[in-house]
This record gives C-alpha cells, structure tokens and sequence, in this order.
C-alpha cells in the first residue's frame, strides 16, 4: 500500500506528525502540510489518493480549501478532521464537498476504517457494472458523470454518493438507518434532519425540471427511487 499517498492538511503539528507516523505504519505513504496555502500548493503539485483535511486551518481555511480542490478533482476523497462537530459544522463540510466527516478527538482506528471504505470504493473492477440507469437518468461510476435526459447535472461528493446509493438499490425502500450507514458513516446520528436536506438537494436537480419524479418518500419509512411510485 505505500503506492497510496495521502495528505495530511493540519496545523497541530503533533498531531499532524502523529497521523503521519501511524498512516505510514499501516503502509501508506503520507505526506503533512501546516497550513491550508502550503496543503493547496502540495495538492497542484502531486497526486494524492486521499486527503484528510482540518478545518480550522491559518491563510486558507479547510471549507475554503475543499471547494477549490473540488474544482479541479471532484474524485479524490476528502475526510474532514475537525474540532467543529455541531450538525451546521458537518452540512457545511459535505456541502464544500468533503465525502466524510471525524470530529476530534478521535480514534485512530475509526478514522482508518474510514480511510479504507474510500481506498476500496477507488479500486479499479469493484463495481458490477461502469454504469447506474434508471429511466432517462444515468450515472457513469468511473467518472461520477451523472445525465438526465442528455442534460449533464453537476453534484457535490456527498449528492453523488446519496444518488448512487439510491440507484444501486432502485425499487427498494431505504429507511434512514440504511442511507446514514452507506452514505454518512454507521456513527452518525440518526435523529439529524442531514437526509431530508440531501435528498432534498438531489431531489432539486435531479427531478426539479422534469415530469416524471425518480426520487420519492414514503412517509414513516424512509425514501426510494424509482420511475414509479411501491
């Protein structure tokens, strides 16, 4: 796994020196960098599989630096690492488009388990199939190019991922328990309002300027996409 390089974007630097001396024990190649300007120029210069980026950060701030890295590589996995863990905190990161969200302290073993969903969801020949169809939308899993009717519609990490975990399990009904774990992570909490937000975003562009509805609730149960109503 040493071909796996990740960047650390943190400005304590005991605990950026610390992630760094465990991610390389677990066989990654990693790299740190102290402040959000220094972590931009690292990110144009090299290639990362994996970024774990820190909010509170000096001259460019996490939030800040995740919208522009997204402009330019809407593949690479953003894990935010963060002090920050109000709800607001956490929509505000998947909205910038982080795909993941560890509040400090943390565990180590938590945040690897995180970073090893990510690193397998990347491997090349996982998916049963490059492409994801329902009616006239499809998704392209290699690119994450998501068309409807022959119109390009541009998501956010987190929006691509909710879309793709609807269309992997089209016709189903999807309770809220099942879409935290496959989306947000199993510890996080069930009770926030974070679904009803996102699906409502995915809802907007998806089926927005389109007569036949993909995504639907189904009150009491959770949610599910399809080209008819269960």
């Amino acid at each position: 796994m040493a071909d796996i390089r990740i960047l650390i974007v943190e400005d304590e630097l005991r605990l950026a020196e610390i992630l760094k001396k465990q991610l390389e024990e677990s066989g990654f190649s990693a790299d740190t960098a102290n402040d959000g300007y220094i972590g931009k120029q690292m990110i144009g210069k090299n290639s990362y599989n994996l970024i774990i980026l820190d909010i509170n950060l000096p001259l460019i701030n996490g939030y800040d630096l995740c919208r522009e890295i997204r402009t330019t590589n809407k593949e690479v996995p953003i894990i935010m690492l963060t002090a920050f863990g109000t709800p607001e905190n956490k929509i505000s990161g998947f909205e910038y488009g982080a795909d993941d969200y560890v509040v400090k302290p943390f565990d180590f073993r938590e945040l690897l388990a995180r970073i090893n969903v990510f690193l397998r969801r990347a491997e090349p020949g996982k998916s049963d199939s490059d492409k994801l169809k329902l009616a006239d939308l499809e998704m392209d899993l290699k690119t994450k190019t998501v068309i409807r009717a022959g119109k390009k519609i541009d998501l956010t990490a987190k929006e691509s991922l909710l879309l793709e975990t609807f269309l992997k399990n089209q016709h189903k009904l999807l309770t809220r328990e099942f879409i935290i774990e496959k989306v947000w992570g199993i510890d996080f909490d069930p009770s926030t309002n974070i679904i009803d937000v996102y699906v409502n975003y995915l809802r907007k562009k998806i089926d927005r300027d389109h007569d036949a509805k993909l995504i639907h609730t189904k009150f009491g149960f959770g949610f599910y996409c399809s080209d008819k109503e269960i």
